[in-house]
C-alpha cells in the first residue's frame, strides 16, 4: 500500500511461500465504483488456491490490472482515490460532456456492463448497444452477456448453412485462458511423469465386511459423533498401518538421500471447480474414524469454497485419491510428487468371484497403487497392497491394530 496525496495505490499481496505470480480471476467492483475500507473487491487466482482481495481504504475504485491479466507479488493491481469521510457512498454524477468519442464509448461501456458481461461480450466482439440489459438502471448483467453470445452462435451457424450445405450442427470454439491452479497442476503432471520411474500395481477387495459395518453401526455412529461413517476413515486407518510397515512406500527422495517419514500426513484428493486440489490430514495415524471423517469434512468443505490454506495444502507423505465417486472402475493415478506413492480407490461392483472353491457374489472394489520404482521395489508395492486388502477385508484388524 502507498499512499500519495488524494490516491493510495494498491499491490498484489504476498499470498503464500513459493508463490511468485497471480491470476486476476474477477473483479467484483467495476471501475470508479465506491468501496468501503475491507469490502472484498476482486478474487486472485495462485497456483495452490484462490484468494479474496480487500480494499485498504474507502473510495473511489480505479482498477489498474484487467481480469485474466496476471501479476507478479508486489505488482500495482489497483487504486483508491480517497474521499471525504464524511460521504458514505459516492453519488453517479454524469461526466461533462467530451469532445473525444472515444471517452464517451468508453465510459458509456463501464456504466452500463458488469466487469463479468464486458469481458463475455469483448471476448465474442458482441458491441454492448446490440444488448438489452436486464439489471438495475438498465445494466449488462452476465445472464445478458450469455444469452447475447447464443445469439451470435446463431449467427455463426447460419453463415455455415449458407456457405456450405454440407456442414450440419454447430462448430462453434470457445477459448477459455488456463488459471494459475490449471497451469501449475499441468506442469506438475508432466513433470511426475518425466522425473520418476512410476508404475502401477493393482489388486481388488472384498468390501462386503466394511458395508455390512457400516450398516451396522451408521446410526449410532452418527448418534454419537454427529458425522456420517464413511469408507475414507477405514482406508486412512488402514494405510497408515501398512505405510508403518512398509516404510518405502511412506518415504521421498530429497537428491541424493531419501527421507523416511515416522508418521502419516495423508493427503486426500478433493476435486473442486477450479482444479484438484489436494489438502493434508495431519499425523493421521494418531486420529479415530471420527477425528477422520470430521477432518476429510471440514477441508473438503473450504477446497469447494476455495478458502484451503497454504499450509493446508503442503506437505503430505501420501496421498489417496477416490475416482469411484465418479464412477471409475480403474485407473492407473499419478503420483503426488514428491510423495513416492498414491493410492487409488475406485467404484464397489458386485461381480462373481470364487470363495472356496465356490461361486458366489460379492462387492468388489479395484485398488491401484502408483509409485517410483526408483525408491520402491516390487516387493514393497504388492505386500503394501496385499496388507491393505487384509485390513480391509477385516476392518476388527484396523481397529485393533493386528
Amino acid at each position: 500500500m502507498k499512499k500519495n496525496n488524494n490516491i493510495l495505490d494498491m499491490f498484489v499481496p504476498a499470498v503464500g511461500e513459493s508463490i511468485n505470480e497471480v491470476t486476476i480471476s474477477s473483479w467484483l467492483k467495476s471501475d470508479g465504483e465506491y468501496v468501503s475500507l475491507d469490502e472484498i473487491i476482486a478474487e486472485i487466482d495462485s497456483d495452490k488456491a484462490t484468494f479474496e482481495l480487500t480494499a485498504e481504504a474507502s473510495g473511489k475504485l480505479i482498477i489498474e490490472a484487467k481480469e485474466g491479466d496476471t501479476l507478479e507479488i508486489g505488482k500495482l493491481i489497483c487504486r483508491i482515490e480517497l474521499m471525504d469521510e464524511s460521504k458514505e457512498k459516492l453519488e453517479d454524477k454524469p461526466e461533462k460532456v467530451s469532445s473525444k468519442v472515444e471517452k464517451k464509448i468508453e465510459t458509456k461501456e463501464r456504466s452500463i456492463s458488469t466487469p463479468v458481461a464486458r469481458k463475455i461480450l469483448e471476448d465474442k466482439g458482441i458491441d454492448s448497444d446490440q444488448v438489452s440489459g436486464t439489471g438495475v438502471g438498465g445494466k449488462i448483467t452476465k445472464e445478458d452477456a450469455l444469452k447475447s453470445e447464443i445469439t451470435e452462435k446463431d449467427i455463426k451457424v447460419q453463415n455455415q448453412e449458407k456457405s456450405s450445405d454440407k456442414i450440419v450442427g454447430n462448430r462453434n470454439q470457445r477459448r477459455e485462458k488456463m488459471s494459475q491452479l490449471r497451469k501449475t497442476i499441468s506442469k506438475r503432471l508432466v513433470s511426475v511423469k518425466n522425473e520418476t520411474a512410476m508404475l502401477t500395481t493393482f489388486n481388488e477387495v472384498n468390501m462386503a465386511p466394511i458395508m455390512d459395518l457400516r450398516k451396522k453401526y451408521k446410526e449410532s455412529f452418527k448418534e454419537k459423533y454427529e458425522v456420517n461413517l464413511g469408507f475414507m476413515s477405514f482406508f486412512t486407518r488402514a494405510c497408515c498401518t501398512a505405510l508403518s510397515e512398509w516404510p518405502a512406500v511412506n518415504a521421498m527422495i530429497d537428491e541424493n538421500e531419501i527421507i523416511y517419514n515416522d508418521y502419516c500426513d495423508i493427503s486426500i484428493a478433493v476435486s473442486t471447480p477450479k482444479g484438484l486440489v489436494v489438502p493434508v490430514i495431519r499425523n493421521a495415524e494418531n486420529l479415530s474414524f471420527e477425528e477422520i471423517e470430521k477432518e476429510i469434512i471440514r477441508l473438503a468443505i473450504k477446497a469447494r469454497e476455495g478458502k484451503l490454506s497454504i499450509e493446508e495444502m503442503q506437505g503430505g507423505t501420501f496421498t489417496i485419491t477416490n475416482g469411484g465417486i465418479f464412477g471409475s472402475m480403474m485407473s492407473t493415478p499419478i503420483i503426488n510428487a514428491p510423495q513416492s506413492a498414491i493410492l487409488g480407490m475406485h467404484n464397489i461392483i458386485k461381480k462373481p468371484v470364487v470363495v472356496e472353491d465356490e461361486i458366489t457374489v460379492r462387492p468388489m472394489m479395484y485398488l491401484a497403487l502408483s509409485y517410483d520404482h526408483r525408491i520402491i521395489d516390487g516387493r514393497e508395492s504388492v505386500s503394501f497392497l496385499v496388507r491393505l486388502k487384509e485390513l480391509l477385508e477385516d476392518p476388527s484388524r484396523i481397529m485393533l491394530k493386528i
